[in-house]
């Protein structure tokens, strides 16, 4: 892969690295001092300040300041990037027609500039989902604990949807919350709405004894923290160290 990288260069070797780089369909970031102004459907300044400017083939542009993870300014694909040496400054500009809208950057001085081709698309595979971590349960039941029986997934509840609804071996129900990746105490309050919903649907007032019925609690995570373990004690309720996806 070819990589243009330069620093601190001047308006007009920047403008050449970019028109070549447009030319090639590159992605393009600069760092630089700059202004920012929006036209379109409202308008919009941004004073001057240090920030990033990415210029993507597709034509969607980003402006990002020290802050957050959204642009402050941006362009969706579709738009068509130009730039031109205007005034003692770069001018940058990202234009599209439907709507009319005009996003420009005007760099009074450029840091760094770079362009390269990026490859591979954007095609995602997803591992280790809640819905891995549910299948894996349905298929082998007993990785919950010897003699459990689903009965539903997303049962509904007056607290909402249960990720896993079933009985144990002695037939008493349970409410099975399922997590991808290590979790704290939010995790076990979020069981226990369900466990109380359930509890107050089947008439039973807490925990049983002496043989009676009881709705219990189990949490199927990777991983929990200390507090959460507490928690989960203070509730009888059970936790399962599981992946999501068996380990190879």
């Amino acid at each position: 892969m070819t990589v243009t990288s330069v620093h601190d260069p001047s308006h007009r070797e920047a403008l050449w690295e970019l028109e070549d780089a447009f030319e090639r369909g590159d992605l393009i970031t600069l760092f630089g001092r700059c202004t920012v102004s929006y036209e379109g459907r409202a308008a919009s300044d941004l004073g001057s300040g240090d920030r990033l400017c990415v210029l993507k083939p597709d034509g969607a542009a980003l402006v990002h300041t020290d802050e957050g993870r959204q642009p402050v300014n941006w362009q969706p694909p579709g738009s068509e990037h130009r730039a031109a040496v205007r005034e003692g400054t770069l001018r940058v500009r990202s234009t599209r027609s439907n709507p009319d809208e005009t996003l420009t950057v005007r760099f009074d001085r450029v840091h760094q500039l770079s362009a390269m081709a990026v490859t591979g698309g954007r095609d995602l595979t997803l591992h280790g989902s809640e819905e891995d971590l549910r299948t894996r349960i349905l298929e082998r039941p007993e990785l919950v604990e010897p003699g459990f029986t689903p009965r539903e997934t997303e049962r509904p509840s007056s607290a909402g949807p249960m990720d896993v609804f079933g009985h144990d071996a002695d037939g008493n129900p349970v409410v099975v919350e399922l997590k991808r990746r290590r979790v704290g105490p939010d995790a076990v309050g979020q069981l226990a709405r369900y466990v109380r919903a359930m509890r107050a649907e089947l008439g039973v007032d807490g925990p049983g004894d002496g043989g009676e019925t009881t709705v219990r609690g189990v949490l199927v995570a990777p991983s929990i923290t200390d507090r959460a373990a507490e928690r989960l004690a203070d509730r009888g309720f059970d936790h399962v160290a599981l992946e999501p996806t068996p380990e190879e």
